[in-house]
Formats: C-alpha cells, sequence, structure tokens
C-alpha cells in the first residue's frame, strides 16, 4: 500500500492543463468526507491560501449534503480552471432529484426543506467566487461554482 493512503491521504498531482474532470460519486453519507478531502487537497495543490481552501471546502461540503439529501444522489466534478492567466478550481454538483422549484426562495437565508438552518445554498454562494445554479435536462439540478486562486477575473 502505498505511504500516502497508508495515511489516509490523497495524492493529488500538481494542477494540471484544463481539461475534461472526472466525476467523483456522491451516493452516501461515507462519501461527504472523501469529497472535503479531495476538495481540500486540490486547493492547497494549487497554492489557494487557507482562507479561500477553507471557503471552499465548506461550500463543497454543503452542497454535496445537498446532492444526497434534495436529490438523491449524484456526482461531484472537480477540475482546475483558467481564465485570463489566472487560476482556480471549478466544482460541478450534479444529481437527477426533483430539482429546485423556487430557486430564489431556496438562494434565501432562513429557508429550508430539510430540517436545517436554512443558510445551505445562499452560504455557498457567498463562500465562492462564482456560482451558478442549472436545472439538468430531464430532471435534477447542476450547481456549479469556482474559486480563484488570486483576485476573480473580470
Amino acid at each position: 500500500m502505498p505511504e500516502a493512503a497508508a495515511r489516509g491521504t490523497i495524492a493529488v498531482p500538481p494542477p494540471a492543463v484544463p481539461g475534461p474532470a472526472p466525476r467523483d460519486p456522491i451516493r452516501s453519507d461515507t462519501d461527504l468526507p472523501r469529497v472535503r478531502r479531495l476538495v481540500r487537497a486540490h486547493a492547497r495543490a494549487l497554492g489557494l491560501g487557507l482562507v479561500r481552501e477553507t471557503k471552499l471546502v465548506t461550500a463543497a461540503s454543503e452542497l454535496a449534503r445537498n446532492t444526497l439529501v434534495h436529490g438523491g444522489g449524484g456526482e461531484m466534478e472537480l477540475a482546475v480552471v483558467t481564465r485570463d492567466g489566472a487560476a482556480g478550481i471549478r466544482l460541478c454538483f450534479i444529481d437527477r432529484g426533483p430539482g429546485i422549484p423556487d430557486l430564489d426562495r431556496a438562494l434565501a437565508d432562513g429557508y429550508t426543506t430539510g430540517g436545517g438552518l436554512g443558510v445551505g445554498l445562499g452560504g455557498a454562494r457567498r463562500l465562492v467566487s462564482e456560482f451558478t445554479v442549472e436545472p439538468t435536462p430531464g430532471g435534477g439540478t447542476t450547481v456549479t461554482v469556482v474559486t480563484w486562486a488570486d483576485a476573480p477575473p473580470p
């Protein structure tokens, strides 16, 4: 067993040229810590810095949980992206659930369908540089977030 695997860490290659992102499954609660570790490892490899890293991992944790709880499970795509010479991390959370019937309401603080505090989507939106929510053809939702290593490009 490789040493990194024995310590429970994830070996992450250095940030690569942008390209197609592999999809990581989100099927149960046991997948959530793996999502957080994967996002944290890539954020560190890209040099996001502690504050941006923590914000991105927090947003990813919330969005992964939403994918599981409200979307019935799904996948996360993680990719290193560039724009105008700036590097960042893009995360896409894809589910095939019932969708979000009232997006404006779902983004408002205090709104919850799961008995939580109601800061999930709106809170995640505040933690990242870019945030979009799109319906998935055939049902479901795709939430995409980007955090830039430097000041976000215009």
